[in-house]
Protein backbone atom coordinates (compact mmCIF):
# COMPACT_ATOMS: atom_id res chain seq x y z
CA UNK A 1 0.00 0.00 0.00
CA UNK A 2 1.70 3.18 -1.14
CA UNK A 3 0.85 5.50 1.92
CA UNK A 4 1.97 8.77 -0.58
CA UNK A 5 -0.90 7.87 -3.30
CA UNK A 6 -2.86 7.78 -0.13
CA UNK A 7 -2.14 11.05 0.53
CA UNK A 8 -3.69 14.27 -0.95
CA UNK A 9 -1.76 16.79 -1.42
CA UNK A 10 -4.51 19.78 -1.07
CA UNK A 11 -5.01 17.95 2.62
CA UNK A 12 -1.45 18.32 4.31
CA UNK A 13 -1.68 21.20 6.53
CA UNK A 14 1.43 21.72 8.54
CA UNK A 15 0.51 24.60 11.34
CA UNK A 16 -3.12 24.58 12.75
CA UNK A 17 -4.37 25.14 15.91
CA UNK A 18 -6.62 23.26 18.10
CA UNK A 19 -6.89 22.92 21.97
CA UNK A 20 -8.78 20.22 22.42
CA UNK A 21 -9.46 16.63 20.18
CA UNK A 22 -12.64 18.03 18.76
CA UNK A 23 -11.47 21.15 17.62
CA UNK A 24 -8.39 18.65 16.09
CA UNK A 25 -10.89 16.06 14.27
CA UNK A 26 -12.70 19.62 13.20
CA UNK A 27 -9.70 20.36 11.77
CA UNK A 28 -9.30 17.27 10.10
CA UNK A 29 -12.36 17.46 8.91
CA UNK A 30 -12.22 21.16 7.13
CA UNK A 31 -8.92 19.99 5.38
CA UNK A 32 -11.08 16.61 3.94
CA UNK A 33 -13.62 18.86 2.69
CA UNK A 34 -10.89 21.06 0.96
CA UNK A 35 -9.06 18.17 -0.70
CA UNK A 36 -11.40 15.77 -1.07
CA UNK A 37 -14.23 17.64 -2.23
CA UNK A 38 -16.28 15.58 0.88
CA UNK A 39 -19.04 17.79 3.07
CA UNK A 40 -16.89 18.89 6.47
CA UNK A 41 -20.25 18.23 8.67
CA UNK A 42 -20.43 14.80 7.67
CA UNK A 43 -17.05 14.04 7.72
CA UNK A 44 -16.47 15.53 11.45
CA UNK A 45 -19.65 13.28 12.36
CA UNK A 46 -18.22 10.10 10.88
CA UNK A 47 -14.81 10.94 12.50
CA UNK A 48 -16.53 11.73 15.95
CA UNK A 49 -18.37 8.15 15.56
CA UNK A 50 -15.73 6.27 15.18
CA UNK A 51 -14.29 8.25 18.36
CA UNK A 52 -17.02 6.67 20.37
CA UNK A 53 -15.82 3.23 19.74
CA UNK A 54 -12.49 3.72 21.18
CA UNK A 55 -9.50 6.29 20.54
CA UNK A 56 -7.64 6.53 17.76
CA UNK A 57 -4.52 7.53 19.24
CA UNK A 58 -1.56 5.28 18.90
CA UNK A 59 0.85 6.95 21.22
CA UNK A 60 3.74 9.12 20.27
CA UNK A 61 1.77 11.85 20.07
CA UNK A 62 0.31 10.68 16.95
CA UNK A 63 -3.50 9.76 15.57
CA UNK A 64 -4.83 7.83 12.59
CA UNK A 65 -8.93 8.94 12.81
CA UNK A 66 -10.60 6.73 9.63
CA UNK A 67 -14.18 6.90 8.83
CA UNK A 68 -15.96 5.27 5.67
CA UNK A 69 -18.04 7.50 3.67
CA UNK A 70 -20.33 8.03 0.39
CA UNK A 71 -18.65 10.14 -1.72
CA UNK A 72 -15.48 8.58 -2.36
CA UNK A 73 -14.17 5.33 -4.70
CA UNK A 74 -11.00 4.67 -2.95
CA UNK A 75 -9.11 4.99 0.03
CA UNK A 76 -7.84 8.73 0.87
CA UNK A 77 -5.89 10.28 3.73
CA UNK A 78 -4.80 14.15 4.61
CA UNK A 79 -2.50 14.87 7.08
CA UNK A 80 -2.68 17.53 9.58
CA UNK A 81 0.26 18.73 11.79
CA UNK A 82 -1.10 20.82 14.99
CA UNK A 83 0.85 23.80 16.70
CA UNK A 84 0.61 21.83 19.65
CA UNK A 85 -0.08 18.89 20.79
CA UNK A 86 -3.86 18.29 22.30
CA UNK A 87 -5.20 16.06 25.04
CA UNK A 88 -6.57 13.27 22.57
CA UNK A 89 -7.17 9.88 25.11
CA UNK A 90 -4.69 7.70 23.61
CA UNK A 91 -3.17 4.67 24.33
CA UNK A 92 -0.34 6.21 25.93
CA UNK A 93 -2.23 9.44 27.57
CA UNK A 94 0.36 11.33 25.49
CA UNK A 95 -1.09 14.27 23.79
CA UNK A 96 -1.01 14.28 19.67
CA UNK A 97 0.01 16.68 17.16
CA UNK A 98 0.23 14.47 14.54
CA UNK A 99 -2.88 13.50 12.75
CA UNK A 100 -3.14 11.31 9.66
CA UNK A 101 -6.83 10.67 8.80
CA UNK A 102 -7.77 8.17 6.42
CA UNK A 103 -11.25 7.83 4.64
CA UNK A 104 -12.72 4.90 2.25
CA UNK A 105 -15.41 3.84 0.72
CA UNK A 106 -18.19 1.91 2.79
CA UNK A 107 -17.81 -0.75 1.43
CA UNK A 108 -14.08 -1.22 1.38
CA UNK A 109 -12.58 -3.15 3.57
CA UNK A 110 -9.64 -5.01 3.05
CA UNK A 111 -7.66 -1.43 1.20
CA UNK A 112 -8.66 0.30 4.23
CA UNK A 113 -7.51 -2.48 6.49
CA UNK A 114 -4.22 -2.64 4.41
CA UNK A 115 -3.81 1.81 4.66
CA UNK A 116 -4.52 1.53 8.72
CA UNK A 117 -1.64 -0.97 8.99
CA UNK A 118 0.98 0.81 6.55
CA UNK A 119 0.38 4.13 8.02
CA UNK A 120 0.55 2.57 11.62
CA UNK A 121 3.74 0.96 10.73
CA UNK A 122 5.05 4.40 9.30
CA UNK A 123 4.33 6.40 12.24
CA UNK A 124 5.46 3.52 14.71
CA UNK A 125 9.05 5.00 13.54
CA UNK A 126 10.38 7.74 15.85
CA UNK A 127 13.04 9.03 13.01
CA UNK A 128 9.72 9.36 10.50
CA UNK A 129 7.70 11.41 13.51
CA UNK A 130 10.81 13.77 13.98
CA UNK A 131 11.02 14.32 10.06
CA UNK A 132 7.12 14.86 10.04
CA UNK A 133 7.55 17.53 12.84
CA UNK A 134 10.48 19.34 11.71
CA UNK A 135 9.04 19.38 7.56
CA UNK A 136 8.93 22.80 7.00
CA UNK A 137 6.28 22.17 3.52
CA UNK A 138 3.89 20.12 2.18
CA UNK A 139 5.75 18.53 -0.45
CA UNK A 140 8.27 17.54 2.40
CA UNK A 141 5.73 15.99 4.40
CA UNK A 142 4.63 14.17 1.44
CA UNK A 143 8.11 13.05 -0.01
CA UNK A 144 8.88 11.57 3.39
CA UNK A 145 5.72 9.14 3.04
CA UNK A 146 6.66 8.58 -0.27
CA UNK A 147 10.26 7.51 0.60
CA UNK A 148 9.14 5.56 3.79
CA UNK A 149 6.64 3.72 1.18
CA UNK A 150 9.70 2.99 -0.91
CA UNK A 151 12.53 1.93 2.24
CA UNK A 152 9.62 -0.40 3.12
CA UNK A 153 9.33 -2.15 -0.03
CA UNK A 154 13.63 -2.80 -0.36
Amino acid sequence: MDIGELLVRDGVVLKTGASSKRQALHSVATAAAHAIGLDESKVFDALMERETLGSTGLGAGVAVPHARLEGIDRVQAVFVRLDSPVPYDAVDDRPVDLIFALFAPPRDGADHLRALAAVSRALRSAKMREQLRQARTVDAIHALFVRNETATAA
